[in-house]
């Protein structure tokens, strides 16, 4: 295997203040605006953002279920959070999300991953997403805002 590595990096806006946005991009978080993130926590995480913490998630894609295995590498809490994933017999790397103000009331949301590919099929998969990585991210920042759109007019600012 001649095996691929991509480093990745793209940026979102968020209409919310950096600190509740970053509340966006936690395990939990996720479930709100991600359809299919379930995270599964095998033991009780009181904070699913703390340094430590493991979690699973399983997407259909193929019309298989894909499951990866998920460690919370480092936090600083409303600003930064750096996730390891592995995908087994895929892909393997980290997750990095950082928040900072715009200027105004919003946010602007770097995402950086980190992945390689551990199999023929990994590499295919990691070319597909390197290739459709800003697409993947203008889905992120529209799932965003339909989610905070269908908040109540205040419930943005008591997340």
């Amino acid at each position: 295997m001649s095996g691929a590595q991509y480093a990745l990096t793209g940026r979102l806006s968020v209409a919310l203040p950096p600190e509740e946005a970053f509340t966006l991009f936690t395990p939990r978080g996720e479930e709100r605006w991600v359809d299919g993130w379930r995270p599964h926590f095998p033991v009780p995480a009181e904070d699913d953002s703390a340094p430590g913490t493991v979690f699973e998630t399983v997407f259909q894609t193929g019309g298989q279920g894909e499951r990866t295995i998920w460690v919370v590498a480092e936090r600083e809490r409303g600003r930064r959070v750096s996730y390891a994933r592995v995908t087994p017999g895929s892909r393997a790397g980290t997750v990095t999300v950082e928040v900072g103000g715009d200027g105004e009331r919003g946010s602007t949301v770097q995402v950086t991953y980190e992945l390689t590919a551990l199999s023929p099929e990994g590499e295919r998969t990691l070319r597909e997403f390197a290739d459709g990585y800003p697409a993947y991210l203008a889905s992120w920042e529209a799932a965003v805002t339909r989610h905070l759109g269908s908040q109540p007019p205040d419930a943005a600012t008591r997340s």
